[in-house]
């Protein structure tokens, strides 16, 4: 559904789905209920000031009737936020797309504590396009490349790529070059086929019985050894695999969760195998996987396009 706001600071208005029923008699006294304890006069203050606004941008008022409307629209208070310390590099834009190499620990989109430390409310910032909308995401731990449409006219030709599955795209990462005790060795390439499914209550993809809906393909390109904490090779110590991972389907974690079943786990994974204890971010040890290459034919120019990370996972020796 079309917001009747514009984009504003990089980032959407809210949308609130209004009740058919309940004992509020009108929008304000359901937004009291919801937040009023967190900033009741605020709440007021939008409603006089006509900054909450319903179907075709009408605004409300106090007295505005629970029923008379389903959708209201109104933007958020942000919170101030320290700018992460990683940047976002541009690799290719048109009049339709832009491609950048999205660092780890910077979200795609807006979510939780990051709202304006999120790529795409960087990247409309900085570029002055309110329209930009990713075609596809990466996990905020993950790095590489990311598309995104530069224009609404012409986006619905690339979304149709990604839901026909006619994108390629090509991750590296890094693990051990062995399996996990307790696991099978492996022969490659493999290809590792299963049904996940991840709820969004619960912080881990899950594999479950039933039809396969995740498919990857795993090749092992070459092995080296490990390193200390100055970067310098350590003789003897588990020889790491730096593997390239070629995904047909697009199920959340799924590359975490594929290798992790092989007894691979990615290098400086917090979730898979195990999840640990929530910490502070690490810069030090970004996990070790790479959104390295997309290729597809362009719906604009019927040519085949392919474009390529410029990072580099920082465990590669």
């Amino acid at each position: 559904m079309q917001s009747p706001l514009p984009v504003r600071d990089g980032v959407n208005a809210t949308r609130l789905r209004l009740p058919d029923e309940g004992p509020w008699d009108t929008a304000m006294d359901y937004m009291m209920h919801r937040w009023g304890h967190i900033d009741p006069q605020g709440i007021e203050d939008r409603f006089d000031a006509g900054e909450i606004v319903g179907e075709g941008g009408i605004p409300l008022h106090r007295g505005t009737r629970l029923e008379d409307h389903t959708f209201i629209w109104y933007y958020r208070t942000l919170p101030p936020e320290t700018r992460l310390p990683v940047e976002l590099n541009i690799l290719h834009q048109d009049e339709h797309i832009l491609v950048v190499d999205k660092p780890h620990f910077l979200p795609t989109t807006p979510g939780g504590t990051y709202i304006q430390e999120s790529a795409l409310v960087r990247l409309r910032n900085q570029l002055d396009l309110p329209d930009l909308i990713p075609m596809h995401r990466l996990d905020r731990m993950t790095a590489g490349i990311l598309l995104l449409s530069t224009n609404p006219e012409t986006r619905g030709k690339y979304q149709v790529l990604f839901e026909k599955r006619q994108v390629q795209k090509e991750y590296e990462c890094v693990s051990a070059a062995e399996p996990a005790a307790g696991h099978p060795a492996v022969d490659f390439p493999v290809v590792v086929r299963n049904r996940m499914t991840k709820s969004r209550s619960y912080l881990l993809a899950e594999v479950i019985d039933g039809e396969p809906n995740a498919e990857t393909r795993i090749d092992l390109l070459r092995t080296f050894d490990g390193a200390d904490g100055a970067g310098h090779p350590t003789a003897g110590a588990r020889r790491r695999g730096l593997y390239r991972l070629e995904p047909h389907s697009g199920k959340t974690h799924q590359l975490r969760v594929h290798m992790a079943s092989l007894g691979l786990g990615i290098l400086h994974d917090s979730f898979y195998p195990e999840l640990l204890d929530k910490a502070p971010d690490d810069y030090t040890k970004p996990l070790q996987l790479l959104a390295r290459g997309i290729r597809f034919v362009d719906p604009i120019t019927k040519e085949p396009v392919e474009y390529r990370s410029r990072l580099q996972l920082s465990e590669v020796r």
